[in-house]
């Protein structure tokens, strides 16, 4: 008898163990996105070539070449040109300012709207750097929430371990990644 009971309780405690071991796991790979402590903004501004974003209402229009401009404005505001090509083949593009949200600049809020009206209540956007290698190369941009994501690199390309590497962070951070669009690039 008292084996039966033992085998009893310990398949009832391998049982909870490894229901719960799926969750500790869960609860200690993923957390809510968090932007890193500071970039270095003068190494960070130039342009960036988006290697994967997840889909949203304002690149429903691009199909090719998305890229991301940044320069420093004289305020100390961030200057933002993204284009991209469209399904007729044409350079579609949009101009914005961002606004650091921290002494390290690596939260910003960006409007896309006219000069005049970007003092109006929420139409900023996040922008997030969530990750970006120590020479500048590829960056993860996202924010608060797992809503928006972009993969930027330098170079129009990057090889599939640093892709992977970015998307384990997104992961980490929440994001689907099974609905990242690779971006076509062509013009480089």
């Amino acid at each position: 008898m008292k084996l039966l009971f033992k085998s009893i309780v310990m398949s009832s405690s391998l049982a909870v163990v490894s229901l719960l071991a799926p969750l500790s796991t869960y609860a200690e790979t993923t957390t809510k996105p968090v932007a890193v402590d500071a970039i270095d903004i003068n190494k960070y501004v130039g342009k960036w070539y988006e290697i994967a974003h997840l889909p949203m209402f304002f690149q429903r229009n691009c199909i090719a070449n998305t890229t991301a401009t940044y320069s420093i404005n004289a305020d100390k505001t961030v200057g933002v040109l993204n284009s991209c090509t469209n399904k007729k083949g044409e350079v579609i593009s949009s101009e914005g300012v961002a606004y650091p949200q921290n002494e390290g600049n690596s939260k910003l809020e960006v409007s896309f709207l006219p000069s005049g009206l970007r003092w109006i209540p929420f139409t900023k956007g996040d922008y997030w750097v969530l990750r970006v290698d120590p020479d500048y190369q590829v960056a993860l941009v996202g924010g608060p929430s797992t809503e928006y994501l972009w993969i930027l690199s330098r170079s129009p390309q990057i090889d599939q371990a640093t892709y992977n590497s970015y998307l384990q962070t997104a992961k980490h951070y929440g994001y689907d990644v099974s609905k990242l669009i690779k971006t076509t690039q062509t013009n480089y």
